[in-house]
């Protein structure tokens, strides 16, 4: 078995696809929706490695077999800690009987939320199911990052610009740098220099947005900004996780934000 990874937990951070639901109802509240259902196949997880199994069915109830490709993949699947400290994407295997199976390392006790980024043939548009994953022992919840404009992840530095918006399109822009230099050689991740995961405190209600422009189009330039159109579905308190690609490692930089 196979899948491709990047896990990230809460950072330092210093200073005071297409897209996916943007202003419309929030994707992954729900396990089954417009006849397509997440069902997961492994039950209550243990700390560390887990070979963790899912479905997803289509209105036959049986594996959904049109699933067409978002930015290269089939499915994409983000796993979250409920407390929105710690943020995996995942890519995993399709399986010859129709099921998926990715490698699981949660190095912790808690409650988790899994969501699943899928494009049905038959429904024309993006579709994210989310269901609750549990990892056995004690754990303490913690309080979500406060509101943070800069984030810090190994020598890269990363500043949000823009203000975004409770049921409002907003463009927002993401600036790296190294070292204190603008990162002008980003690199294509997934068909993209970034990929925007958002997430709703209390609910999760989840949304995923890709940037303007694509590599190779002869517009985008690779750094250092990055930008995306975000709207927000309603007011909270909500964690941005952007993924970006340099020096051949992808990285999750987080922020938190609060919506009126």
């Amino acid at each position: 078995m196979t899948s491709t990874a990047h896990a990230h937990h809460s950072g330092h951070h210093t200073g005071a696809h297409g897209d996916h639901h943007g202003g419309g109802t929030p994707g992954g509240l729900l396990i089954s929706q417009d006849g397509y259902t997440l069902a997961p196949e492994t039950g209550i997880l243990r700390p560390g490695a887990t070979d963790f199994h899912f479905r997803i069915l289509g209105p036959d109830g049986r594996p959904a077999a049109d699933l067409t490709t978002i930015h290269g993949r089939r499915l994409h699947l983000i796993v979250a800690r409920r407390d929105l400290t710690s943020f995996w994407h995942l890519h995993p295997e399709e399986n010859e009987d129709g099921s998926w199976s990715v490698r699981l390392e949660l190095p912790e006790a808690g409650a988790y939320r899994i969501f699943t980024d899928i494009a049905p043939a038959a429904l024309g548009r993006t579709l994210t199911l989310g269901a609750d994953l549990d990892v056995a022992g004690l754990y303490e919840p913690r309080t979500v990052p406060a509101p943070d404009r800069t984030a810090v992840v190994g020598p890269y530095e990363i500043t949000l610009e823009g203000e975004p918006a409770a049921g409002e399109g907003r463009h927002v822009t993401f600036t790296v740098r190294k070292d204190g230099r603008p990162v002008t050689d980003l690199q294509p991740y997934l068909a993209a220099y970034g990929h925007l995961v958002v997430l709703r405190a209390g609910d999760l209600a989840y949304v995923h947005v890709h940037p303007h422009g694509e590599p190779g189009d002869g517009v985008t330039e690779p750094g250092p900004g990055i930008g995306f159109h975000l709207a927000l579905p309603g007011p909270g308190t909500y964690r941005l996780f952007l993924d970006f690609k340099h020096d051949d490692v992808v990285r999750t930089a987080d922020f938190t934000v609060t919506a009126h």
